[in-house]
Protein backbone atom coordinates (compact mmCIF):
# COMPACT_ATOMS: atom_id res chain seq x y z
CA UNK A 1 0.00 0.00 0.00
CA UNK A 2 1.29 3.19 -0.87
CA UNK A 3 1.80 6.00 1.36
CA UNK A 4 0.67 10.11 0.64
CA UNK A 5 1.98 12.68 3.49
CA UNK A 6 -0.26 15.49 3.37
CA UNK A 7 1.04 18.94 5.25
CA UNK A 8 -2.09 20.86 6.02
CA UNK A 9 -4.80 18.97 5.26
CA UNK A 10 -7.51 20.52 8.09
CA UNK A 11 -9.93 22.02 5.07
CA UNK A 12 -9.81 23.00 1.18
CA UNK A 13 -7.49 21.43 -1.04
CA UNK A 14 -5.22 19.48 1.44
CA UNK A 15 -8.54 18.09 3.37
CA UNK A 16 -9.40 17.09 -0.02
CA UNK A 17 -6.35 15.31 -0.93
CA UNK A 18 -6.74 13.05 2.10
CA UNK A 19 -10.44 11.73 0.99
CA UNK A 20 -8.84 10.98 -2.73
CA UNK A 21 -5.86 9.35 -1.56
CA UNK A 22 -8.03 7.37 1.05
CA UNK A 23 -10.78 6.68 -1.77
CA UNK A 24 -8.20 4.92 -3.66
CA UNK A 25 -6.38 2.82 -1.07
CA UNK A 26 -3.58 4.88 -0.02
CA UNK A 27 -2.72 4.73 3.79
CA UNK A 28 -2.62 8.56 4.51
CA UNK A 29 -0.74 10.33 6.60
CA UNK A 30 -2.02 14.14 7.53
CA UNK A 31 -1.55 17.15 9.27
CA UNK A 32 -3.59 19.93 11.20
CA UNK A 33 -2.56 22.76 13.67
CA UNK A 34 -5.61 21.87 15.55
CA UNK A 35 -6.60 18.94 17.24
CA UNK A 36 -10.67 18.67 16.61
CA UNK A 37 -9.52 18.89 12.58
CA UNK A 38 -7.11 16.23 13.27
CA UNK A 39 -9.71 13.86 14.83
CA UNK A 40 -11.95 14.61 11.33
CA UNK A 41 -8.82 13.51 9.11
CA UNK A 42 -9.11 10.52 11.77
CA UNK A 43 -12.80 9.82 10.93
CA UNK A 44 -11.37 9.97 6.53
CA UNK A 45 -8.86 6.88 7.83
CA UNK A 46 -5.91 9.01 7.47
CA UNK A 47 -3.07 8.84 10.23
CA UNK A 48 -3.67 12.26 11.64
CA UNK A 49 -0.97 14.22 13.72
CA UNK A 50 -0.84 18.12 15.07
CA UNK A 51 1.59 20.17 13.51
CA UNK A 52 2.09 23.54 14.11
CA UNK A 53 3.79 24.80 10.57
CA UNK A 54 5.39 27.82 12.15
CA UNK A 55 6.65 26.10 15.11
CA UNK A 56 10.46 24.74 14.63
CA UNK A 57 9.67 22.67 17.96
CA UNK A 58 6.29 20.95 16.37
CA UNK A 59 8.25 20.10 12.93
CA UNK A 60 10.98 18.54 15.17
CA UNK A 61 8.27 16.58 16.81
CA UNK A 62 6.61 15.57 13.51
CA UNK A 63 9.71 14.04 12.37
CA UNK A 64 10.60 12.24 15.55
CA UNK A 65 7.25 10.50 15.02
CA UNK A 66 7.73 9.32 11.45
CA UNK A 67 11.20 8.44 12.20
CA UNK A 68 12.08 6.73 9.21
CA UNK A 69 8.99 6.08 7.63
CA UNK A 70 8.39 5.34 3.61
CA UNK A 71 6.89 8.15 1.83
CA UNK A 72 5.72 7.45 -1.93
CA UNK A 73 4.18 10.73 -2.15
CA UNK A 74 4.41 14.54 0.41
CA UNK A 75 2.20 17.12 -0.55
CA UNK A 76 3.04 20.31 1.41
CA UNK A 77 -0.24 22.52 1.14
CA UNK A 78 -0.13 24.36 4.43
CA UNK A 79 -0.58 28.56 3.46
CA UNK A 80 -0.88 31.79 4.28
CA UNK A 81 -2.74 34.69 1.94
CA UNK A 82 -2.01 37.62 4.26
CA UNK A 83 -2.18 41.22 2.61
CA UNK A 84 -4.46 41.35 -0.69
CA UNK A 85 -2.81 44.55 -1.44
CA UNK A 86 0.18 45.88 -2.79
CA UNK A 87 1.47 48.64 0.02
CA UNK A 88 3.51 47.87 2.45
CA UNK A 89 2.89 45.25 4.98
CA UNK A 90 3.33 45.33 8.74
CA UNK A 91 5.88 43.58 10.88
CA UNK A 92 3.26 40.72 11.96
CA UNK A 93 1.75 40.22 8.34
CA UNK A 94 5.46 39.73 6.67
CA UNK A 95 6.15 37.45 9.62
CA UNK A 96 2.84 35.45 9.46
CA UNK A 97 3.24 35.12 5.82
CA UNK A 98 6.96 34.18 5.84
CA UNK A 99 7.20 31.94 8.13
CA UNK A 100 3.87 30.04 6.95
CA UNK A 101 4.61 29.51 3.13
CA UNK A 102 8.65 29.75 3.13
CA UNK A 103 10.57 29.29 6.89
CA UNK A 104 8.11 25.88 6.81
CA UNK A 105 8.87 24.80 4.10
CA UNK A 106 13.02 25.22 5.21
CA UNK A 107 12.39 23.36 7.77
CA UNK A 108 10.24 20.39 6.40
CA UNK A 109 11.95 19.61 3.46
CA UNK A 110 14.45 18.86 5.17
CA UNK A 111 12.41 16.18 7.56
CA UNK A 112 10.32 15.12 5.02
CA UNK A 113 12.59 14.20 1.82
CA UNK A 114 14.77 11.53 3.46
CA UNK A 115 11.62 9.81 4.38
CA UNK A 116 10.67 10.42 0.39
CA UNK A 117 14.26 9.04 -0.20
CA UNK A 118 13.24 5.98 1.18
CA UNK A 119 11.06 5.50 -1.84
CA UNK A 120 12.83 7.48 -4.13
CA UNK A 121 8.90 9.02 -4.52
CA UNK A 122 8.10 12.61 -5.22
CA UNK A 123 7.71 15.80 -3.08
CA UNK A 124 5.45 18.61 -4.08
CA UNK A 125 4.55 21.90 -2.25
CA UNK A 126 1.76 24.58 -3.36
CA UNK A 127 3.17 27.30 -4.93
CA UNK A 128 1.04 29.74 -7.41
CA UNK A 129 1.21 31.53 -10.73
CA UNK A 130 1.53 34.35 -8.41
CA UNK A 131 4.95 33.43 -7.88
CA UNK A 132 5.97 33.74 -10.60
CA UNK A 133 8.06 36.53 -12.14
CA UNK A 134 8.41 35.57 -15.80
CA UNK A 135 4.70 35.75 -15.63
CA UNK A 136 3.59 39.12 -13.26
CA UNK A 137 1.44 41.01 -14.71
CA UNK A 138 -0.23 42.44 -11.93
CA UNK A 139 1.02 43.70 -7.98
CA UNK A 140 -2.09 42.41 -6.32
CA UNK A 141 -1.46 40.62 -2.99
CA UNK A 142 2.60 41.80 -3.21
CA UNK A 143 3.83 39.94 0.11
CA UNK A 144 2.15 36.66 -1.25
CA UNK A 145 3.63 36.52 -4.56
CA UNK A 146 6.87 37.66 -2.89
CA UNK A 147 6.68 34.15 -0.38
CA UNK A 148 5.98 31.91 -3.26
CA UNK A 149 8.73 33.37 -5.52
CA UNK A 150 10.77 32.49 -2.33
CA UNK A 151 9.05 29.11 -1.87
CA UNK A 152 9.72 28.02 -5.65
CA UNK A 153 13.89 28.98 -4.29
CA UNK A 154 13.23 26.65 -2.06
CA UNK A 155 11.87 24.24 -3.50
CA UNK A 156 14.65 24.08 -6.44
CA UNK A 157 17.35 24.05 -3.83
CA UNK A 158 15.49 20.86 -2.35
CA UNK A 159 15.32 19.13 -6.27
CA UNK A 160 18.94 20.11 -6.24
CA UNK A 161 19.81 18.23 -2.83
CA UNK A 162 17.49 15.41 -2.99
CA UNK A 163 16.95 15.04 -6.21
CA UNK A 164 20.52 13.37 -5.96
CA UNK A 165 19.01 10.83 -3.91
CA UNK A 166 16.18 9.77 -6.00
CA UNK A 167 13.28 12.27 -4.94
CA UNK A 168 11.82 14.13 -7.72
CA UNK A 169 10.61 17.37 -6.29
CA UNK A 170 7.63 19.77 -7.92
CA UNK A 171 6.35 22.95 -7.45
CA UNK A 172 2.20 23.56 -8.19
CA UNK A 173 0.28 26.04 -9.12
CA UNK A 174 -3.21 24.50 -8.08
CA UNK A 175 -5.09 26.69 -9.83
CA UNK A 176 -8.23 29.07 -9.22
CA UNK A 177 -9.35 26.69 -6.79
CA UNK A 178 -13.42 27.39 -4.98
CA UNK A 179 -11.27 27.59 -1.51
CA UNK A 180 -11.55 30.08 1.40
CA UNK A 181 -8.93 31.67 -0.70
CA UNK A 182 -10.08 31.54 -4.10
CA UNK A 183 -13.67 32.34 -3.16
CA UNK A 184 -16.65 31.52 -4.71
CA UNK A 185 -16.00 32.31 -8.08
CA UNK A 186 -13.41 30.21 -8.94
CA UNK A 187 -13.23 28.50 -12.23
CA UNK A 188 -11.94 24.98 -10.57
CA UNK A 189 -13.71 22.87 -7.46
CA UNK A 190 -11.60 21.56 -5.03
CA UNK A 191 -12.21 17.86 -6.14
CA UNK A 192 -11.39 19.05 -9.86
CA UNK A 193 -8.24 21.11 -8.73
CA UNK A 194 -6.40 17.55 -6.58
CA UNK A 195 -7.67 15.57 -8.82
CA UNK A 196 -5.75 17.36 -11.83
CA UNK A 197 -2.43 17.57 -9.36
CA UNK A 198 -2.70 13.83 -8.07
CA UNK A 199 -2.85 12.67 -11.54
CA UNK A 200 -0.23 15.18 -12.83
CA UNK A 201 2.53 14.11 -10.11
CA UNK A 202 1.58 10.61 -10.65
CA UNK A 203 2.69 10.82 -14.32
CA UNK A 204 5.71 12.74 -13.89
CA UNK A 205 9.26 10.38 -13.60
CA UNK A 206 12.88 12.21 -12.65
CA UNK A 207 12.59 14.37 -15.62
CA UNK A 208 10.62 16.53 -14.12
CA UNK A 209 12.75 17.13 -11.02
CA UNK A 210 12.40 21.00 -10.01
CA UNK A 211 9.67 21.98 -12.80
CA UNK A 212 7.13 24.44 -11.84
CA UNK A 213 3.86 23.15 -13.14
CA UNK A 214 0.32 24.39 -13.51
CA UNK A 215 -2.20 21.95 -12.34
CA UNK A 216 -2.77 19.98 -15.41
CA UNK A 217 1.06 19.41 -16.19
CA UNK A 218 1.74 22.89 -18.16
CA UNK A 219 5.16 24.62 -17.51
CA UNK A 220 4.99 28.28 -15.54
CA UNK A 221 8.44 30.47 -16.27
CA UNK A 222 9.92 31.02 -12.83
Amino acid sequence: MPTALIIGASRGIGHEMVRQYRDDGWRVIATARKQEDCGALAQLGAEAHQLDVTSADSIAALGWRLDDDKIDTAWLVAGLYGPSGSGFPTGPEFDAVMHTNVLAAMRLIPVVAPLVANTRGKLAVLSSRMGSIGARTSTEGTLYRASKAALNSVLKDAAITYGAQGVTCVSFHPGWVQTDMGGSAASLTVEQSVRDLRTTLATLDASSNGAFLNHDGTPIPW
